[in-house]
Parts: C-alpha cells; structure tokens; sequence
C-alpha cells in the first residue's frame, strides 16, 4: 500500500492511497470512525434543573458534545457499568449557571483541565430569571460502535476515476476546473477538489468515467476529539492488531 496525503487541515486530511483493495479501505474506514475511543459524557447527576428542559434533553446535548481526549492518558472502559469506572478510563466535571444565561458547553469544568469541549460555543440550555441548573457529569472513553457520541470522526472514499475521452474535451475542462488535459484523454490535477458531481458532469459531455478498485481517493474528517493524523495512526494499529488473530 501506498499513501500520499495531498491536504491537510486541522481537521481535515485528504489523500491517495494505492495498492490496495476495497476490504481494506472499508476495513479501514470501519476502524477510524467506529474504533478508536474518544472521549464522551455518559453519566449526568442532576442537583438542581428548574430550565425549560428537562433533565434527559438536558443530558442528551451533554452527551453529544465533543470533548478533547488523550488517548495515552486514558484507556476505553471493558463495559460500560458504573462500576468500572476509574481515573484511567473516567474524568469527572461540574457544571453549575442561574439566569438570565445561555450555557455553554464550554461552561462545563472537568477535574482534568486538559479536558474540555472542543466547540466551547456549542449551547446547552438557554436559563431565564431566577432558572438555575447544578450537575455533575462522568465522561468515560468509548467507541463509536457503541454510540455516535464516542465516534471521533468520519472516513469515506471514492476509487481513482479514469477517463475514456469520446468526443470534444473543451466542455468538460470549463466545466470541471478539476482536470486538464493529458494527451488524448483528461486526468485530475486536483484530487482534493474531485466529486461525484464532476463525474455526472464528465458522463453528460461524453467523458466516461471509471472508479478503480485498487486506487482510492479518500477524505477523513475529524470532530475534534483527535487529531485526523492521530485517529488515521490509531485506527491502522487497531487494524494490524486485529489481522493479528487470523489464520490463512
């Protein structure tokens, strides 16, 4: 196999890989979204909660805010009982507001200062006159197998597209900034711009399109929790962990 990353944000990373079959892409696509522990909150202990919502809403929009996680400091949860929950695989925080306020999911104060919510702004409950909310919150590392909260992002990929040329190219080439042309057929000059919207357009003005099965283009994105680099490098170990146990 074969990897060249042709973009990279700081949540974004798109590339090319070669060499390789769609199992393996899917498998690889399975372990980034759905493997790799994140951090999420799945216990809330409500003292106080007179807002508009109630306590579940409350809870359920806790739940889903992404949260910073430290995959050497803290190790997945074997199940998920409370009573297995400790400070290698747990972090406790608090969150205490009296309106007139909107809370934040910024507002929430972990005992680990190094975990916080990745969008601070994300709005958890707006509180009126004399409305007050008081809880105490139990993030513990999961996978998005589990639940989508504890999914630290999203892979997907497309095969290489080549093209079989079969009547003027100039059409396509204004419309589809994305390629140029090679000889006497066209080929991309920028993949981190290619989209199946291009391929409908190639296929309407006599360009046809093929997908290979051994070259892919591919994009990860990352909501935050990790870097896409560390859950691309944390996805493959979980994989190479996993062919571990085959037997050919």
């Amino acid at each position: 196999m074969d990897l060249k990353v042709i973009k990279q944000t700081e949540n974004e990373i798109i590339g090319i890989v070669d060499k390789t079959s769609p199992a393996l892409m899917n498998a690889l696509r399975r372990a980034a979204s759905f493997e790799v522990p994140v951090l999420a909150i799945e216990e809330v202990d409500f003292r106080q909660n007179s807002s508009a919502l109630w306590d579940e809403m409350v809870a359920l929009r806790l739940g889903l805010v992404p949260l910073v996680s430290d995959l050497k400091g803290y190790t997945p949860v074997d199940n998920y009982d409370p009573e297995n929950f400790s400070a290698k695989n747990s972090v406790k925080g608090t969150l205490k507001a009296k309106g007139p306020v909107t809370v934040y999911a910024g507002d929430i104060k972990f005992k680990d200062p190094s975990v916080k919510a990745v969008y601070p702004n994300i709005p958890i409950v707006e509180l009126l006159e004399n409305q007050e909310v008081e809880l105490e919150v139990v993030a513990i590392m999961g996978k998005g197998i589990e639940h989508s909260k504890w999914s630290p992002g999203h892979l997907f990929y497309r095969g290489y597209p080549e093209f079989e040329v079969t009547k003027s190219t100039d059409k396509v080439l204004e419309l589809v900034p994305a390629l140029q042309k090679s000889g006497n057929t066209l080929k991309i000059k920028d993949e981190s711009k290619w989209n199946e919207g291009y391929e409908h357009i190639c296929e309407k003005n006599g360009v046809k399109v093929t997908n290979r099965n051994d070259k892919f283009i591919f994009i990860f994105e990352s909501w935050g929790q990790l870097t896409p680099k560390e859950v691309l490098s944390e996805a493959v170990n979980i994989l190479q962990e996993k062919l571990k146990g085959v037997k050919l």
